[in-house]
């Protein structure tokens, strides 16, 4: 199964069994953990060194039997056998927050989505997610998506920490498989405002790439490797004179696809840490976040109506359009696009 979490992993392996990955050594010795994680991910399970810390401590990696250390270096062939151990159920609590509804009806939900503020629990962390926010709001908790878990309730889609505006939550499991089969059949439209650095020289782009974890940081995600498709439309909506304002249109919708994207076009998204610029500039210390808004989200209702909404841009984004564009350019890029 490609692109497997952990707890996807246990999931489908029951626990039972060890996953066994054959080591090479490189021209350097490497650490056995680090080595793990990208043999792992050669077989489709995306575990962090940390994750794959609670194996370790366990005793269920080992060598011919023997439990091995993760600080162990790799200096001949090594057939290594995992057993994956699963992290602490998560599920997410109801909290009060304060939600921006922009549309509710019996079926969804939509809400528009503060930068900063997670999707759903992660292990890190528990509490202060926007599905938290929405368990509250409704007073009951939606079923999760087949094959999600009790921590993703009502979510069929997810958008970053540090991106802003609309997501969708499904009220029950009817809606939920409603909005999933046009998600998976890039039927949903999604039109998010992007700036980045460098003035474009192009004034559409179509992007399609792989999508698969970057070995030289596995946060990061990169157009070079995995087994994914990813599909993004850039359209330059308007230049400065260091920085490039995009509609960015997505055909499927990996994680981090906008940010790896746009550093591919060689234009990374201004405040972006992770797919930015090594050394940061003023813009990108001033915002304190990636410069990504999800500006327009449509669907089909269950009614068989189109439901189209439009959010603008949050108070520190519209401070970074206000400096770096005319005024009149700053609200329309604000205003966003109108229907098709």
């Amino acid at each position: 199964m490609v692109g497997r979490g952990l707890r996807e992993a246990v999931a489908d392996d029951r626990g039972d069994a060890a996953v066994r990955v054959r080591l090479e050594p490189g021209s350097a010795p490497t650490r056995l953990d680090r080595a793990l994680v990208a043999g792992l991910a050669r077989q489709g399970i995306e575990v962090s060194r940390s994750q794959l810390a609670r194996s370790f401590a366990a005793g269920t990696v080992t060598v011919d039997g023997r439990p091995v250390a993760p600080s162990e270096r790799v200096t001949a062939t090594l057939e290594v056998a995992v057993e994956l151990v699963a992290p602490p159920p998560l599920r997410a609590e109801p909290e009060a927050m304060d939600l921006v509804v922009v549309y509710e009806d019996d079926d969804v939900l939509v809400l528009d989505k503060p930068a900063g503020v997670l999707m759903h629990p992660t292990g890190a962390e528990r509490t202060g997610t926007l599905v938290s926010g929405v368990l509250h709001h409704l007073g009951r908790r939606p079923p999760p998506l087949p094959g999600n878990f009790d921590d993703r309730p009502g979510v069929v889609h997810r958008i970053d920490r540090d991106t802003s505006g609309l997501v969708v939550f499904a009220k029950h499991e009817r809606a939920a498989q409603h909005l999933a089969a046009q998600f998976r059949s890039h039927r949903i439209e999604r039109r998010y405002l992007a700036v980045g650095h460098g003035r474009a020289d192009f004034e559409t782009r179509r992007v399609e790439t792989l999508h698969g974890r970057d070995p030289r940081d596995r946060r990061r995600f990169s157009p070079q490797h995995g087994t994914r498709r990813a599909e993004s439309t850039f359209r330059v909506l308007a230049r400065g004179a260091e920085v490039t304002a995009f509609e960015v249109r997505l055909a499927t919708g990996r994680t981090h696809q906008v940010r790896m994207h746009a550093r591919h076009l060689g234009h990374p998204l201004v405040g972006d840490p992770l797919y930015g610029r090594r050394r940061p500039g003023p813009f990108d210390r001033d915002l304190g976040r990636h410069a990504l808004h999800a500006q327009v989200l449509g669907f089909e209702g269950l009614d068989g109506r189109w439901h189209r909404f439009s959010a603008p841009p949050p108070e520190d984004l519209r401070r970074l359009l206000d400096g770096t564009f005319p005024a009149e350019v700053a609200a329309r890029l604000a205003e966003g696009p109108a229907a098709p």
